[in-house]
């Protein structure tokens, strides 16, 4: 099978030495196996993207010397494609309509009679369950859905997830669905105003685009059992996994797109070279 794999920025911000090192490696590993590597613009999130941070992607990455095959996905325009998904799970009961907001669920998780503290998921504070037992309506709205994860992993069978790890500590994985109910809880597969989310977007993205080796940051390890998950439900190709390390600043925090003082464009207009850039990320 060839080597498929990607770098999905979301054009919210200036690419910054995190994003480079991503990209540089994705794009390395590709021309190091002899196969390909895309570009995907992960803009769902239609309130905070804007079309000159898309434009700056693209400048950024080509300065690097970066191709890739054109046109390039946007998720903007695959909202049909995640609308089907969520009514396929939605048909088979594993959705329900929640709505709480955060603080509802930090109020819920932190009742008295709760008697522990608060526990957190790969999506933060995991879901109490509050909408869960509600009345379900018979047609899927168009409002927040969440994933019933013991519907879930029943509907997958007693069988573990399993993934294959191809970063620094490379591996199989194992998953019990025991540890999904435990350690996930109920995530949001849809949010009112995008329509989707995050988990279910890049792993239906992920198997239209062909990827064989989702490259990404160690930040994002925890969700990959959610997106197995979703794998396994939607009977989708689950690709392997190269989780690499994080770029940080002085003070050993991870980089934010709100961190314009290492941004590329920035650099870029110092007169830094591609060559530079490689130096200071580690390659």
């Amino acid at each position: 099978m060839p080597f498929v794999t990607r770098f999905a920025p979301s054009p919210t911000g200036p690419l910054h030495l995190g994003h480079a090192y991503s990209a540089l490696l994705a794009s390395d590993r590709a021309q190091a196996a002899g196969g390909q590597f895309l570009l995907r613009i992960e803009d769902i999130d239609q309130s905070r993207a804007r079309p000159a941070w898309e434009t700056q992607i693209y400048e950024d990455l080509h300065w690097f010397g970066l191709r890739w095959p054109t046109p390039v996905m946007r998720q903007s325009d695959r909202l049909p494609q995640y609308r089907a998904a969520l009514q396929n799970l939605w048909e088979r009961g594993l959705l329900y309509p929640c709505q709480c907001n955060r603080r509802d669920i930090l109020a819920a998780v932190s009742a008295p009679q709760e008697g522990a503290d608060p526990a957190y998921g790969p999506d933060g504070l995991i879901y109490p369950g509050t909408c869960r037992h509600l009345n379900r309506p018979q047609d899927m709205p168009a409002q927040a859905l969440r994933l019933n994860i013991a519907s879930a992993a029943e509907a997958i069978g007693p069988a573990p997830l399993c993934f294959t790890e191809t970063g620094e500590h490379p591996a199989t994985h194992e998953i019990p669905a025991q540890q999904l109910i435990e350690t996930v809880g109920d995530i949001v597969l849809a949010r009112r105003d995008m329509g989707t989310s995050y988990h279910l977007s890049v792993v239906l993205d992920d198997a239209a685009q062909g990827i064989t080796e989702v490259t990404r940051g160690a930040d994002l390890f925890d969700a990959t059992q959610i997106h197995v998950l979703l794998q396994r439900l939607l009977d989708l190709p689950t690709p392997r996994y190269h989780h690499h390390r994080l770029i940080r600043d002085d003070v050993g925090k991870r980089l934010a797109k709100r961190d314009d003082a290492r941004a590329i464009a920035k650099y870029r207009a110092d007169g830094a070279s591609p060559g530079d850039i490689r130096q200071m990320v580690g390659l």
